[in-house]
């Protein structure tokens, strides 16, 4: 009897046996394979986020909030500005624009890292809504200019994706390991997006791409996407309240937000603001139509003039 015939004889229950120790083999081995290049792959983007921190490191300095490190830049003299830049962003969004340049000649422009984008801290043990960001305080804001802004709660598909870095534990291990890779693919396709319809311009460069793409600045971003929508339902009754002067400006080609269900709309909540479309722009206003925003500063730093 050949050792084929004898395995062939061997009862039905043996044989299943071992197929399944087979497999069984098979799938702790995969597992053991994808462990390694999920380490390999946190320990690639850990680096990669060092090396982006040594490359770009802190231009201004840090305040201390209740024991959270903030990091701003401070420029020019006279009234103050203070600029606060969008999700997933940085004080060099701005300062790659020339905004900061232009506005420091006549204002004291004061730009903050928001709380766990570019230097600033972003302690995990805070909800960080607006008003824990220090956006509660009506009172001292002489006047707002409010660009590409999202106001009132709407439907974004988007919104799911790119909250999952945000969920314990699961998010954790996907922010340090294949969120990065992913959002380097789809970086071509979000540029294409957010500066649409006009190409991102050639001073955008300056923007350090690999800070952006840091699993801690992910992570970051992706908690911001959570807290969009419920926000917006927070405030969306609010706005009337507004006292101050509010210039509203957008792109009327913005390709991620509506902004006749968004800026337009909140243009009729708030009684004295005014609202300018600035044409075939889109959502990154400030890079590709900087001196339109310019202007919105100046019209509301000579409202605001007026009322005192």
């Amino acid at each position: 009897m050949t050792p084929m015939n004898r395995v062939s004889r061997l009862p039905t229950y043996v044989r299943r046996r071992s197929r399944k120790v087979e497999a069984g083999h098979s799938y702790a081995f995969a597992a053991v394979v994808a462990a390694g290049a999920l380490a390999a792959t946190a320990l690639l983007n850990r680096h990669l986020a060092k090396k982006a921190e040594q490359d770009n490191p802190p231009a201004g300095q840090f305040l201390d909030v209740d024991g959270v490190q903030l990091h701003y830049v401070e420029r020019g003299s006279g009234e103050p500005l203070v600029l606060l830049h969008g999700n997933g962003s940085m004080i060099q969004d701005f300062e790659s624009s020339g905004l900061v340049d232009v506005a420091a000649k006549n204002f004291r422009v004061i730009i903050f890292d928001r709380p766990g984008f570019g230097h600033s801290d972003r302690p995990r043990n805070v909800i960080w809504t607006p008003d824990a960001q220090a956006l509660n305080f009506p009172d001292i804001v002489r006047g707002l200019v409010l660009a590409s802004g999202y106001y009132y709660p709407t439907a974004r598909p988007d919104v799911m994706a790119l909250s999952t870095p945000a969920v314990p534990v699961v998010g954790d291990v996907l922010a340090h390991t294949l969120s990065p890779i992913i959002s380097r693919l789809m970086w071509p396709l979000m540029m294409t997006k957010i500066f649409g319809p006009r190409p991102a311009p050639a001073k955008f460069e300056q923007f350090p791409k690999e800070m952006a793409l840091r699993p801690s600045q992910i992570r970051a971003s992706a908690a911001e996407s959570a807290l969009m929508i419920p926000d917006a339902f927070h405030f969306k009754d609010k706005y009337a309240n507004l006292k101050m002067p509010v210039v509203i400006i957008a792109g009327e080609d913005d390709r991620l937000i509506d902004i006749d269900k968004q800026s337009a709309r909140l243009h009729s909540d708030v009684a004295q603001s005014a609202f300018h479309r600035v044409p075939k722009t889109g959502h990154m206003i400030h890079q590709t139509a900087t001196s339109e925003v310019m202007a919105a500063i100046n019209e509301v730093a000579g409202n605001g003039a007026s009322q005192h």
